[in-house]
This record gives structure tokens, sequence and C-alpha cells, in this order.
């Protein structure tokens, strides 16, 4: 099955950077549109951000301009660039991989285990 590998998280101050890795053994991500999730205690999973399998990316308004997807295919990873942190990014968050980019979750057919992102003073 499809199973990915996430890395990175942690704490970091309000302004600070943090970058998430998400790649997989056996499987060519290139394949896949990969989205990152992200869920706040007591909210539901929504998508932060994803790269298709042609490149196109896409980003939600709350993060555009601060997070940067991207995708190296030499490492066979997905990343996402997380800069000028605020508060309300406290989250876990999740790697996803489906044929297509989407805003649902059932359409992904593998996650990674999550990530827990915490911005604290």
């Amino acid at each position: 099955q499809l199973q990915l590998v996430q890395s990175g998280g942690g704490l970091v101050q309000p302004g600070g950077s943090l970058r998430l890795s998400c790649s997989a053994s056996g499987l060519f991500l290139d394949y896949y549109a990969i989205g990152w999730f992200r869920q706040a205690p007591g909210k539901e999973r929504e998508e932060v951000s994803c790269v298709s399998r042609s490149g196109e990316t896409n980003t939600a308004d709350s993060v555009k301009g601060r997070f940067t997807i991207s995708r190296d295919s030499a490492k066979n990873t997905v990343y996402l660039h997380m800069n000028s942190l605020k508060l309300e990014d406290t989250a876990v968050y999740y790697c996803a991989a489906g044929v297509h980019c989407s805003d649902s979750r059932n359409e992904y057919d593998g996650w990674g285990q999550g990530t827990q992102v915490t911005v604290s003073s």
C-alpha cells in the first residue's frame, strides 16, 4: 500500500520558519499529486497546499505568501516550506498522495504519519 514518511516539524517562535518533508520508499512521488493538510485541536482537517503531477501548485488563502510547496524529484521528496509562522499555524500536519490535487481527503490514497508543528512564544 501507499505509505508516506514525514519529517520536520517541532517548536518554533512566531515569525520563524520550518520545513516539512514527505517521502516514500519504493514509490516514485512524481507519479502522484501531493497535498499537505493540517488539523488543529477542535477543527477539521484542511488542505493548505498541493502540488499536482504536472507541477502546478495551489495554496490556501490562510497560508498564501508564507507557505511554499515544492517537489525535488531527485530526492523523491515533497517539501512544505513554512515561513512567517503564526500562532494559528499550530497543528498536526499531514502529507497525502493521490491522482489529483483535491480539497477532499477521500481523493487521496495514502497518508503520512503526521507531524506536530507548534508555534509559541
